[in-house]
């Protein structure tokens, strides 16, 4: 292949990382809905929110990372192509996951789900990460408090998932041993799936995947 050719095979590559990545995070927090053990903590704020409001979670999902985007306004965070995308992707993947997955009721079956969905979520990550298209919204809200208030990404992220937690049981979202199991098991699945699906260098040899704090955000722990 000619030297030529190769940054549009790349970008082609990212870009398919890219959508391919929100899709199946949308589909994996899906799946961690059917199996109504504990969902990660933005997934119990959607979950509360669309319980009060009526609104599918897909939805909910869309609405609050749009409000979460302008956030970033005061912050003065740059969205990306993934950052836009990001807000639409995955809200429009989980609604029709959940509308193409039957409910789940026994527990033999809600296990394999919560455990899929966290593998998939992990992958999913990974994903659209080393794609380099930008932050999702949620992760550059951190990632710009840190720049402004001069606290850790750690400090910033724990702070900003507890009250988003505390906020989303209180409206009625499913909080459980699957919140825990994936606050424990998404960095490293993360930080694995990132390794896999790392876009080669291009050819000045500058790296194609984000490095610094918004892979920081993510792949704390």
């Amino acid at each position: 292949m000619s030297t030529a050719h190769r940054p549009a095979r790349r970008l082609t590559r990212r870009l398919v990382q890219l959508y391919a990545g929100l899709a199946l995070y949308g589909a994996s927090s899906a799946l961690l809905v059917e199996a109504g053990l504990g969902l990660e903590p933005w997934g119990v704020l959607h979950q509360g929110l669309a319980e009060r409001t009526g609104l599918s979670i897909g939805v909910v999902s869309i609405v609050v990372g749009a409000v979460v985007l302008l956030l970033w306004i005061p912050l003065r965070q740059r969205p990306g192509l993934g950052t836009v995308s990001n807000v639409f992707v995955v809200g429009l993947a989980m609604d029709a996951t959940l509308a193409l997955v039957p409910e789940a009721h026994a527990l033999a079956v809600r296990v394999p789900l919560l455990l899929a969905g966290i593998v998939l979520n992990g992958v999913a990550t990974g994903l659209y990460i080393a794609a380099s298209f930008g932050p999702g919204p949620r992760d550059g809200l951190m990632t710009g408090l840190h720049r402004r208030t001069g606290r850790s990404i750690r400090l910033m992220r724990t702070a900003v998932e507890v009250a988003v937690v505390v906020t989303g049981f209180a409206l009625g979202g499913t909080l459980g041993a699957g919140t825990l199991l994936y606050a424990l098991s998404i960095g490293p699945l993360a930080q694995l799936f990132l390794r896999v699906f790392a876009v080669r260098p291009a050819p000045d040899g500058s790296p194609v995947v984000a490095t610094g704090s918004p892979r920081g955000a993510i792949l704390r722990g």
